[in-house]
């Protein structure tokens, strides 16, 4: 028998051009499959977010924001307190960003611009102060950066199941060859398909899944020694030298970096 598709819940219009909502969540939270008639920016002021789609998952850490299209399914999980504020606008309104999703710098005014708004909530070209806020936020939205905290899901079935393997223990020492081969196809066919299918190579795709797997661990507040080990590295170094290649810096100052973010956002949010 097969399994009936769940149907996605699809949220109502919004009544404003634009609609800015706070919400701060618990760890583990998770918020169900769903869908917006708008275009949605979801920042993270403090924790990790997971944003799960049909075509991939996007891990939105601090100071960064997931970038959802109009009428994309979608559910978020929750990694460590989160304060998540969400800010939807009417769809193509910021048409320079892509109709997929991502994960985007947002910028130091951005940042204060959408903090601003969610103690407003709604605003409306009605209003002359409401529309310049409008359009300092459109203005930012089309100069963002995009950042690569995706993992594209492959849609052939064999390489699917590599890739659940793979999600269920990031930090397996289970060689690649052996996953493929319990998955019903050779490393190189799935190699192959890989590729085709998310541009990634089987080995590339594994790493930025680990990378991604350390974000929510250390959001959560676990030491760099656990996340390695759990993201599967057997050195806290090989770990930190592969997170610095990734992001940039070590994990120790990318959340430190991030903490007075929010003590300074905390003091403006107020």
């Amino acid at each position: 028998m097969s399994k009936k598709r769940q149907v996605v819940h699809v949220c109502p219009r919004l009544p404003q051009p634009v609609t800015a909502l706070a919400y701060d969540l618990p760890h583990g939270h998770n918020i169900p499959e769903h869908l917006h008639p708008e275009d949605q920016l979801v920042y993270a002021s403090r924790g990790v977010m997971r944003v799960l789609t049909p075509t991939g998952t996007w891990v939105v850490p601090p100071q960064r924001a997931v970038w959802i299209p109009a009428r994309t399914p979608h559910s978020i999980v929750i990694s460590g307190a989160v304060s998540m504020r969400t800010i939807y606008l009417r769809a193509r309104m910021a048409n320079v960003l892509p109709r997929t999703c991502c994960v985007v710098n947002v910028s130091p005014l951005l940042q204060q611009l959408i903090l601003h708004l969610c103690t407003r909530k709604k605003l409306t070209r009605r209003s002359r102060v409401q529309a310049h806020l409008i359009d300092v936020l459109i203005d930012q939205l089309q100069t963002v950066q995009t950042v690569a905290l995706q993992l594209p899901a492959p849609r052939d079935i064999r390489a699917a199941r590599v890739a659940d393997a793979l999600q269920q223990k990031p930090g397996s020492r289970l060689s690649l060859t052996m996953i493929c081969k319990q998955a019903g196809a050779s490393r190189r066919t799935i190699e192959r398909i890989f590729w085709e299918e998310t541009r990634l190579s089987l080995g590339r795709w594994r790493q930025q899944l680990r990378l991604l797997r350390s974000l929510e661990l250390l959001a959560y507040g676990h030491k760099i020694e656990h996340a390695a080990l759990e993201a599967g590295y057997s050195t806290p170094s090989s770990f930190i030298a592969m997170f610095r290649k990734a992001l940039g810096t070590t994990p120790r100052r990318y959340f430190d970096d991030d903490s007075e973010h929010v003590r300074a956002f905390r003091t403006t949010d107020r």
